[in-house]
């Protein structure tokens, strides 16, 4: 445990609509940077690493969606020099995606006979971007075949076995471990999380990773979503579902899971072989939402219980 007894403050203001709650703590339960953090009354404690600090983080609106106000305090280990205080104000700018203008997405939602009905039920809410790409990719490899119970199982053993845990504010939030301390570990230490083929993969990705020579997301935006996509399918791991969920420039990640669920929606029933499915579900969601394929994606998984009432269909998380 490390005890951040340093602080500062400062407040972010996002282009509206910007629904708070929405973006931080979204409807499916996706947290915002770990699995492990705690939103309550309206605030989140969080945690991450950047650039070597662990940062603590208090998050709550003084806003509201058509006129957001974010206020931030950040906690540290040590007194934050000048540069340190516009780096964190900055990647946090970044990753609550407060300068997103989804104005574009909008108009195109409230055209189509799905996402009008996301778009009026979720007003406001943001996608957001992960901790790390270390975090991200150790998040996507965990997801992959396997119950999402299951999967919130591993998530919480590496977090609590191999993270760190930041106290501040009257919190504990553990976090993700960094490539640094994973990289170190033994497959049969990893195990002891149950991970089976993946702790293999994670260990490889951390040792990828932990060379610093591979792009972080603030690096991948730069590049074109086509080598971005390129550079991510290189690490351990990591395939065209995995990319498409890590990708900074979106795409549309269908497994199982999600083919069921747009295959109901694009075609009003089930495939009883869906992974045959995928392919073609994929390629209709580009073709239907275009560049915006990942932000629909993400507004209909945190809408399935309303949508399943509107429309009159069986849509449920795994």
């Amino acid at each position: 445990m490390t005890k951040l007894i340093r602080r500062f403050g400062f407040t972010l203001q996002p282009l509206p609509p910007y629904d708070f709650e929405f973006t931080v703590h979204k409807p499916a339960g996706w947290p915002l940077f770990s699995p492990l953090e705690v939103f309550e009354k309206g605030i989140l404690w969080t945690a991450l690493h950047l650039n070597d600090m662990l940062v603590g983080l208090k998050l709550s609106s003084k806003g509201s969606t058509k006129q957001p106000l974010l206020k931030i305090e950040v906690f540290l280990k040590n007194a934050p020099t000048s540069g340190q205080r516009k780096a964190i104000k900055h990647m946090l700018s970044s990753k609550l995606s407060v300068h997103e203008d989804l104005g574009e997405f909008y108009r195109m939602a409230r055209k189509d006979r799905i996402l009008r009905h996301t778009v009026k039920d979720l007003y406001g809410m943001h996608d957001t971007d992960s901790p790390t790409l270390f975090a991200e990719a150790t998040l996507a490899i965990l997801l992959q075949m396997a119950p999402l119970k299951r999967s919130e199982e591993m998530m919480e053993c590496v977090i609590k076995n191999f993270g760190e845990t930041a106290v501040f504010d009257g919190r504990r939030i553990p976090i993700w471990p960094t490539p640094e301390k994973v990289a170190g570990l033994s497959i049969e230490e990893l195990n002891t999380c149950r991970l089976g083929y993946r702790a293999k993969h994670i260990q490889k990705l951390a040792r990828v990773l932990k060379q610093q020579g591979f792009p972080g997301i603030e690096d991948l935006k730069r590049l074109t979503p086509e080598e971005a996509k390129r550079r991510l399918l290189e690490l351990p791991g990591i395939g065209d579902y995995s990319s498409d969920i890590i990708n900074p420039h979106g795409g549309f990640p269908i497994d199982v899971w999600s083919a069921t669920i747009f295959g109901k929606l694009f075609y009003g029933n089930e495939s009883e072989t869906s992974r045959a499915e995928i392919g073609r579900i994929k390629a209709e969601g580009i073709r239907r939402w275009g560049k915006y394929a990942l932000m629909a994606f993400v507004y209909v998984v945190h809408d399935l219980e309303r949508l399943s009432k509107k429309l009159g269909l069986s849509l449920r998380l795994q």
